[in-house]
């Protein structure tokens, strides 16, 4: 897995209106600030703090003076709007399961799988050997069939 600063100058911030979009990215490996309750000047200010690149529905906020990386969604369809952003930014380094889809921590590979064998169901830890936690609220994750169902759907969306 790589850090942040190897994933290059892709940091994202979305807005309120642009929750789903946040997570895809994240599943994607993209560092994605996102909270529910930040305003636009909130939004504004951390995107210039952090060097982030600002991801809007809102046609009001792009025409703000000042904002220079940004960029309008236009699709209500969460997975059409990652393709916008994909075909937009010209996006092509993805590192699946490298941040949490929850907090846009990081996650980092579980050496010794019991460590959490009290907190995956049972079928879970007897059938799987890779875990992944968040660094950052402490969620766990293992490949199981949604990894492999997106990566099939991202595969069809960018051929398309």
């Amino acid at each position: 897995m790589k850090d942040e600063e190897e994933q290059g100058s892709h940091r994202f911030i979305a807005d309120v209106m642009l929750g789903r979009l946040a997570r895809w990215l994240r599943l994607l490996g993209f560092d994605t600030l996102y909270s529910h309750e930040i305003n636009d000047t909130q939004l504004i200010r951390l995107a210039k703090e952090q060097g982030r690149f600002i991801l809007t529905r809102d046609t009001r906020l792009i025409k703000i003076k000042g904002i220079q990386d940004n960029l309008l969604i236009i699709s209500n369809n969460s997975f059409q709007q990652l393709l916008e952003v994909i075909r937009a930014l010209k996006l092509k380094d993805f590192h699946l399961l490298s941040r949490c889809v929850s907090c846009n921590g990081q996650l980092s590979r579980l050496l010794d799988k019991t460590e959490i064998k009290d907190a995956v169901p049972d079928f879970v830890f007897l059938n799987f050997h890779i875990f992944l936690i968040c660094r950052n609220c402490g969620k766990i994750y293992w490949e199981g069939t949604h990894p492999k169902l997106f990566k099939e759907k991202l595969s069809e969306l960018l051929n398309s």
